[in-house]
């Protein structure tokens, strides 16, 4: 096929303008073009309000490629590049069935690729699936009765199921696109296949995480839910198998891809000896702005057939770094806590990213120098310290929010203005420079207003602010080799809560790469 980049429409084409716009640029008619692919999508609002919609594609003409590519003279078209993934065959043979701790991104994937080598892994899951994970953490958002097993950290799918589903990363790999193909045959859109920044929504994908479950287990796995591992049991400095809260499970080949908010599991790693190491993160707040304002900032108009727009900014200070992560268009901030008495905010929206409201993690970045405890686990008990200032400020699992402009003022914030909190199960309206460390409520008085010059309508009086953004990654890293094993073999620490991804795609990266470590041991 023939690769087209940079064909540029206006938002209300439709589908013949860019079969016509290919034609046009290859010099040929529409009529000898077979097949149009998309391959990616993208919104260029430099020029606003002139807003376009940027495309590549592949193209199939009746003819010789390089005939039409040597006559047509385009410098935007050259021969569509093969470059796809191939799994695994089932090939491979392991006197004890492999272990998959964790069935978030990391797990899932690695379990899948086990599963399809024809190992028939048993995955452990501590919390529950996710139709019954989505009504427990429903019951939350309505009550405030939290259940620590199922809730919006642990359970089928992992923390990413009740985010906005971002599929973008900034990871160039070959099994990006297979993923993709994997989440469409599971029921996620097709426009994940080429939208520059796909994602599936939180709606979507308590479907798609329970049908990749269903084609594990076709091909032979397992997954057992509400099994959490409690020890590691080995011999001779090798993995021999695992203690849970179901009795054990005899095994010489264990994937932890146990997620960042496991730190029961991080103490029992620790204990047991387990080379592990603090690493850098990020904590902060959750800021919400209305959607409206910010679609108008960054196209120049509202009038336009474009989707809900979305922002990244960043601002280097002398000794901190303030960004925004995990921007959740049309979203929703919600409870993410996974044990009593303590606050974590995330964010997430739906499909079709219609809410009211954008939001965005802003955090401050974090070094292990900063942290007021020491040792492997100082980040984790920092982040533990300030989910419980939290919880004890409100006396409540109502997440403690301010408007920006009474927290730049440093006045106490009564309620809102234009913009509505959109937390669950509450808010209480406070000031946090009561709630959080000074050194992270400096860095953000200093970086609003320099965002705001950014990016108009970021930092408004009346965005709202939610505390504690605590959880954006793990503060830990599980050390391993290049055969991705632990110094205790057998054991792969894999995926974000081993502090070697910082996403959905990422973690489901470095758990197929997991697994092909595992499986180039047997061959």
């Amino acid at each position: 096929m023939i690769r087209i980049r940079d064909i540029s429409l206006p938002p209300e084409h439709d589908a013949n303008q860019l079969v016509y716009e290919a034609s046009r640029l290859l010099r040929i008619s529409a009529s000898r073009i077979r097949r149009l692919q998309l391959v990616r999508r993208s919104v260029d609002a430099r020029k606003k309000p002139d807003v376009r919609i940027i495309y590549t594609v592949d193209v199939a003409v009746d003819g010789s490629e390089n005939k039409v590519l040597k006559s047509s003279g385009c410098k935007k078209a050259a021969l569509a590049p093969a470059s796809f993934y191939k799994p695994p065959k089932r090939e491979y043979h392991s006197e004890n069935r492999p272990v998959v701790v964790g069935f978030g991104p990391a797990g899932m994937f690695a379990g899948l690729l086990l599963a399809m080598a024809g190992l028939k892994p048993i995955i452990l899951e501590r919390g529950e699936d996710a139709a019954t994970r989505h009504q427990k953490v429903q019951h939350f958002f309505e009550t405030g009765e939290l259940d620590t097993t199922s809730n919006v950290q642990f359970g089928e799918g992992g923390a990413g199921t009740f985010s906005d589903g971002k599929l973008n990363t900034g990871v160039n790999n070959p099994r990006i696109g297979w993923i993709l193909e994997q989440f469409v045959k599971a029921g996620a859109r097709e426009d994940i296949l080429y939208d520059a920044k796909p994602h599936v929504g939180t709606d979507v994908l308590l479907t798609v995480v329970q049908n990749l479950r269903q084609r594990i287990i076709s091909l032979g796995g397992e997954v057992r839910f509400c099994t959490q591992v409690t020890g590691v049991l080995t011999d001779n400095g090798a993995v021999s198998g695992l203690r849970t809260n179901r009795g054990e499970i005899t095994c010489d080949q264990v994937i932890f891809a146990i997620g960042h908010s496991a730190r029961d599991t991080f103490r029992m790693l620790n204990d047991l000896g387990v080379p592990m190491e603090p690493k850098p993160f990020a904590m902060g707040v959750r800021i919400e702005q209305k959607q409206s304002v910010i679609d108008k900032a960054q196209y120049g108009t509202n009038s336009l057939p474009l989707p809900p727009a979305d922002y990244k900014l960043v601002r280097h200070l002398e000794n901190e770094t303030v960004y925004t992560f995990c921007m959740c268009p049309g979203g929703y901030v919600v409870a993410a806590t996974s044990e009593e008495a303590q606050i974590v905010t995330n964010g997430m929206s739906n499909a079709d990213r219609d809410g009211e409201n954008a939001n965005a993690a802003l955090l401050v970045s974090l070094n292990p120098a900063d942290f007021p405890y020491d040792g492997v686990l100082g980040g984790m008990l920092w982040q533990e310290e300030i989910e419980k200032m939290a919880f004890r400020h409100t006396g409540s699992y109502c997440a403690p929010v301010q408007k920006v402009g009474d927290f730049l003022a440093g006045v106490v914030s009564t309620g809102p203005g234009e913009v509505k909190p959109t937390y669950r199960p509450g808010v209480y309206w406070t000031d946090l420079h009561q709630v959080l460390p000074e050194k992270i409520t400096r860095a953000l008085a200093e970086a609003l207003p320099q965002l705001e010059q950014n990016l108009t309508g970021f930092a408004s009086p009346d965005a709202v602010l939610t505390a504690p953004e605590t959880r954006s990654s793990s503060p830990v890293r599980i050390i391993r080799g290049e055969d991705r094993q632990s110094a205790l073999k057998g054991l792969y620490p894999a995926g974000e809560g081993a502090g070697y991804a910082g996403g959905i795609m990422s973690a489901a990266i470095d758990g197929m790469m997991a697994a092909e470590a595992l499986l180039d041991t047997l061959k």
